[in-house]
């Protein structure tokens, strides 16, 4: 009788142990990468392109902003002048104080402020008032010896009325007194030749 004896080798054992915790070391690192990359990714990839800076050009702009006004005034509130309006540097060289211009102007500028530099004329009480008075104003320095310009007229008017300023503010006024006029446009009387103004302010000059 034969016997026969078979020798097996034992299989290695597999370390299941240390092959996790490699395992999970690669997850972890595999993980916080991708963590880093997502943060990463949060950023865009695409960057949209910056404004490029304003860039001077010799073209005006569209819309241009408007120049202020040289006077805080509307244009309608401003005081008329000689040198800033034509009409009344020509009404206040008339030669005739009856001239047809006259008319024209006060009708076109009824309510207008007027500023000038004038004399008294005339000076008289008006009615049987002795403190209230129709005075008559040239153009001027020459007084009752004027002989261009309008015949203006305050009617029934006393010093009060005149509204005086300036340093020199005297308690009446007189025939041949130089003022300078600041006056609202009235009407005027063709029969009568008469530019009536209503006084605004008054300076004895």
């Amino acid at each position: 009788m034969r016997t026969t004896l078979n020798f097996r080798r034992p299989k290695p054992k597999v370390p299941w142990k240390p092959i996790a915790v490699a395992a999970g070391v690669v997850l972890l690192l595999v993980s916080v990468g991708g963590v880093a990359s997502a943060l990463q990714g949060g950023e865009d990839k695409h960057p949209k392109p910056t404004k490029p800076p304003a860039v001077a050009s010799g073209k005006p702009s569209e819309t241009p902003e408007p120049e202020a006004p040289a006077s805080d005034q509307p244009i309608a509130e401003q005081a008329l002048t000689a040198e800033n309006s034509k009409d009344l540097a020509a009404l206040l060289a008339v030669p005739d104080y009856c001239d047809e211009a006259i008319g024209t102007f006060a009708a076109k500028y009824k309510g207008r402020t007027i500023r000038f530099d004038g004399s008294i004329a005339s000076m008289q009480n008006h009615g049987d008032y002795k403190t209230r008075h129709d005075i008559l104003v040239h153009p001027g320095d020459k007084g009752p010896k004027s002989v261009v310009g309008p015949a203006f007229k305050f009617e029934d008017v006393n010093v009060p009325d005149l509204h005086l300023t300036g340093a020199n503010i005297p308690n009446s006024v007189g025939i041949g007194d130089l003022l300078h006029v600041v006056a609202r446009v009235g009407r005027y009387n063709p029969d009568q030749c008469l530019f009536f103004l209503e006084p605004v302010s008054t300076e004895i000059r």
